[in-house]
């Protein structure tokens, strides 16, 4: 019988570097049972006690922490060790290590990430053009894009672009009919964009548009899962790409997030042009 584990996340901040850098490890082992308790936003020592209050219960607790006050995060470690918890700090070792290389003390300041710099409002500036640009929408403008995404419909190229938009990228992403639903622009200088093409298997994408399907409950449009049909779509949108020299992913098999790195690697390559 395998053993659950009481998985106490207590950061103090959001805890998105925490969640993934979890999500990291846990990918690793596959007979790996777990309940997570996630605390943010942690920062001071009576939080910290009552979270341990409620690890004691379990029988198999471990704690995994984000916590950049130095005295802070010896509490934590100190009581988990007279309790017996395991305890892992993710940022504490990384922060000393690059404060001895860069010759400078750390601030040390919870939720620095996330100030509201530069970097930040350039997100939310790609996340609203991104999100205006979505779906073919806007295409008069598309020459601001920093990457169009092209795919016939159910290629993850919506998901694909907010991923890529809360990197900080403006993307435009554009349903794939046939050569005609492509802009002109793209057509005419076909290598003055950093442009992606998405493909996928028919077999996978039949599967996916029966689910949009019966999700909007649209049950006459019988061409959109006709696999001939996905099968020519698929075919069309291959031979469309490789005339304009677009380079192409085939997502089947790929998170969004794998997805996205490789769009980047893309972007990178081509800015070096």
């Amino acid at each position: 019988m395998i053993n659950t584990y009481d998985i106490y996340l207590i950061s103090d901040s959001t805890g998105e570097t925490l969640e993934r850098i979890f999500l990291a490890i846990k990918a690793q082992f596959k007979n790996f049972k777990y309940k997570t308790h996630f605390y943010s936003f942690t920062r001071t020592e009576n939080q910290i006690s009552k979270i341990l209050e409620a690890s004691e219960k379990n029988n198999n607790s471990i704690v995994l922490y984000t916590i950049v006050d130095n005295k802070l995060a010896r509490h934590l470690s100190n009581q988990c060790s007279l309790k017996n918890i395991p305890c892992f700090g993710i940022l504490g070792d990384l922060i000393i290590s690059f404060s001895k290389l860069l010759d400078q003390k750390a601030l040390n300041v919870p939720s620095r990430q996330h100030i509201m710099d530069d970097e930040y409002y350039k997100k939310i500036e790609a996340i609203q053009f991104t999100m205006n640009h979505d779906d073919g929408n806007s295409v008069e403008d598309i020459e601001k894009s920093d990457i169009i995404l092209l795919g016939v419909s159910r290629t993850s190229k919506t998901p694909t672009s907010i991923y890529l938009a809360n990197k900080g990228m403006k993307i435009s992403n554009i349903p794939l009919v046939n050569e005609k639903s492509v802009p002109n622009l793209l057509k005419e200088s076909p290598q003055k964009k950093c442009v992606v093409g998405l493909t996928a298997e028919p077999n996978r994408l039949v599967d996916l548009r029966k689910n949009r399907i019966q999700s909007i409950k649209d049950n006459e449009n019988t061409d959109y899962t006709n696999l001939d049909i996905v099968q020519k779509e698929m075919e069309d949108a291959r031979k469309l790409f490789q005339k304009y020299k677009w380079p192409s992913i085939d997502v089947t098999r790929k998170s969004v997030e794998e997805t996205a790195a490789s769009i980047l690697k893309i972007h990178d390559i081509f800015n070096q042009k």
